[in-house]
């Protein structure tokens, strides 16, 4: 194994460590519930004190789950189709995807910050069905890379509740806008944590996740197809399940029980008109 190279990102960018962090720890796992062996990988080639981020929780890996399956689903119908990752940061969703359609000539169209583009430029293998925009979500400039002739399926996984509201806000309606036809899934925290996680969270002794401002009901998102152009449908759409019974008995009861809606983390798929 070639020496693991010194990463240092900040702010938001940073919370991509975390994350590849979470998965690959569950992907180690021999009860695991993410199979992520690429992330296994890019998590042993970078030299970081990856224990400053505190215990792992599996609901990291489980949201992974779910924007693969929203992705498959997707390439399904359209398997020419291209796929968007917004501030994809050091996601591996890429290889988990293409294990699972591997005939299919899809497109994948990475967007993110120059800092982390260079590190998955270095140590990530590159594939011809990938292209990368080194730029902010917000510069729109990167929409006109994308083909929306064959299908557009955009994934903005933990990037929405970073921005402020009218950020978040205008970045939907502009992929609506852009991309009839197309879908956005993105995740937001639940409300009721809003006074909490709008100036960070501690997961640690040592380490302050960044402010999320940002963040919607369940019904406030269900209601963006009265209130924003261009959204044709919006879907609710659960975790899937986890490991332990304890944990999947409180993660049903979360969906089932509507009164519970406001205290429940939030993933929206929404289809473009």
């Amino acid at each position: 194994m070639s020496q693991a190279q010194k990463v240092t990102l900040t702010g938001v960018s940073e919370t991509a460590l975390l994350t590849l962090n979470a998965r690959a720890r569950e992907a180690r796992r021999s009860d695991r519930i993410i199979d992520d062996p690429m992330a296994i990988t890019l998590a042993e080639s970078i030299d970081f004190d990856f224990a400053k981020f505190g215990p792992t929780r599996q609901d990291i890996a489980l949201r992974a789950l779910a924007f693969d399956d929203q992705t498959r689903q997707f390439l399904d119908q359209h398997p020419s189709g291209t796929v968007v990752a917004l501030a994809e940061g050091l996601q591996t969703s890429f290889w988990r995807v293409s294990a699972s359609v591997p005939d299919a000539a899809f497109r994948w169209l990475t967007v993110d910050l120059p800092p982390i583009v260079d590190i998955r430029t270095r140590l990530l293998p590159a594939s011809p069905q990938v292209s990368v925009c080194a730029q902010s979500a917000l510069d729109y400039s990167w929409m006109d890379q994308v083909d929306p002739d064959k299908g557009v399926f955009i994934s903005a996984e933990g990037l929405l509740m970073y921005l402020q509201p009218e950020q978040s806000l205008g970045l939907i309606a502009e992929c609506a806008r852009r991309f009839p036809g197309g879908r956005l899934l993105f995740d937001v925290p639940p409300p009721l944590m809003a006074m909490l996680i709008r100036r960070g969270v501690w997961t640690s002794l040592r380490y302050k996740a960044p402010p999320m401002p940002f963040n919607l009901s369940v019904s406030e998102a269900a209601d963006l197809v009265n209130t924003m152009p261009g959204i044709r449908a919006v879907r609710d759409l659960p975790l899937p399940a986890g490991r332990g019974w304890l944990f999947n008995t409180l993660l049903s009861s979360a969906y089932r029980l509507r009164f519970l809606d406001p205290v429940r983390p939030s993933l929206t798929l929404l289809e473009f008109g």
